[in-house]
Order: structure tokens, then sequence, then C-alpha cells
């Protein structure tokens, strides 16, 4: 796995765990809908189905994680939690909603999370 890969997976077990310390239930991580993409998480808050991808940035490195998520990549999520409704059942009765999860991982010291409910 590759340096880049690594960075990804430890913010999103990193965000996998807030999520789950926050009382979502997790569902599935990393799921491929086709040539459409992947979700990095997928959750059940209540009755809300809650797709969240999760941006992971080193201190300093390439911006803000949440400037990563462009309208495109917002409707993209969207059509995947769509897809994602249609191959398990429809849409749960308190819809869905897509988050981001923010991961910088600072230099000394712990990673700070930002979790955005609702950002597509």
């Amino acid at each position: 796995m590759n340096a880049t890969r690594a960075l990804g997976r430890y913010g999103e077990d990193l965000a996998a765990r807030r999520l789950a310390g926050s009382g979502m239930r997790l569902l599935a991580r990393n799921w491929r809908c086709g040539r459409a993409g992947e979700i990095d998480i997928v959750a059940h808050e209540g009755d809300v189905l809650v797709v969240c991808e999760v941006k992971t940035r080193r201190a300093g490195a390439h911006g803000q994680p949440m400037a990563a998520v462009t309208p495109a990549k917002s409707r993209r999520l969207r059509h995947l939690a769509e897809c994602w409704a249609a191959r398990h059942g429809g849409a749960p009765p308190g819809g869905i909603r897509v988050d981001l999860v923010g991961v910088v991982l600072p230099r000394r010291g712990a990673a700070v999370l930002e979790h955005v409910r609702g950002v597509a």
C-alpha cells in the first residue's frame, strides 16, 4: 500500500471510530457502485441513511480537507447514496444525508477531526 492510500485508510479508521462513538451504526466501508465510485462510510443515524466522505490531510499539505468536496463531488456522492439505497431496499423513513469528515494530521499530537452534516 502506498503512503497516500495508507494515510487515507488511517483517516477513514479514525472517522469510523468517531462516527460509531457518536452513536451511528456503521453499515459498510469502501462500498463501490461500479464505475460511479466509492462511498467511504455508510451508516445509520436513527432512521437516516448517512453516506460519509472522509478527507485526510497532513497539516499544511494540500489545503483543508473540506475544500476537496467540490460541487461535482457532491453530486457524485448524492448519486452514490441513491445507488446504495436502490440496492438495499430503498431510502429509510428519515431519508439520506451526505456528511463529510475532515481529518488533519499535525506534525505532533492527536489528529483533528471535523464532522460536517448535510454537505450535499
